[in-house]
């Protein structure tokens, strides 16, 4: 999504927009939003029903012994909630960089010099932010998995629909981030650090979503 002209109404962010309409700006051939925004927002409905399960129990008859976990459980899935929210507007904002970094002008050396450096930095940012994106998202997991045996057993479903929709946004954002590592500048730090994080949210999305899936599968019986 482009910034607004002075004086022009801002467009709306992704959050303010409705579920269809979100669904058919991801639908059209406009670059953004695009497949960062989406695992971002992947990560926030997992949160999302994390937060949920919370609700659902704290408070309850019967959960008394884990009603704090659970409510720190909930509050924490809240804040990543709206921090991969904003990240999924972020990752707009970094395609839109590299778009306008690539039609600026190069007739001069000078124009040549300016636009490769925007380029960098564009690239920079575009393999940022859905790296920070994956590290979010690896942060929900766990509290899918804290909350899965001890929430309400009515919404253990939803427990295992968090955690899938978590490893998916990191899935993803590990995407992003791989596409956009060959147009880094060689001296970005991102580019030495980042395969080998990339290994260990990929190895942290397989076993904690797996675990969560297995405490799902007993209580569903």
């Amino acid at each position: 999504m482009t910034e607004a002209s002075p004086g022009a109404t801002p467009s709306p962010t992704l959050a303010q927009l409705r579920v269809r309409e979100l669904a058919e700006a991801l639908s059209s051939s406009a670059p953004v939003p695009g497949g960062g925004s989406a695992a971002a927002i992947a990560g926030a409905l997992g949160s999302s029903l994390v937060s949920m399960v919370a609700a659902l129990t704290a408070g309850r008859p019967g959960f008394e012994a884990v009603d704090a976990e659970v409510r720190a459980i909930g509050a924490e899935a809240i804040a990543l909630r709206d921090r991969l929210l904003e990240l999924a507007e972020h990752d707009s904002h970094a395609y839109d960089a590299v778009m306008r970094a690539r039609r600026l002008p190069r007739d001069s050396d000078e124009q040549k010099a300016t636009r490769r450096q925007a380029m960098g930095d564009a690239f920079v940012m575009a393999a940022t932010v859905p790296l920070d994106t994956a590290r979010t998202a690896e942060r929900v997991l766990p509290l899918a998995a804290r909350i899965a045996p001890i929430g309400n057993p009515n919404a253990a479903s939803d427990a295992g629909v968090a955690a899938q929709l978590a490893s998916a946004a990191i899935r993803g954002a590990i995407l992003n981030v791989r596409i956009n590592l060959p147009y880094l500048p060689p001296d970005a730090a991102i580019s030495a650090d980042a395969p080998a994080e990339i290994e260990r949210l990929q190895a942290a999305a397989q076993d904690i979503e797996a675990a969560t899936l297995a405490s799902v599968a007993a209580r569903l019986g």
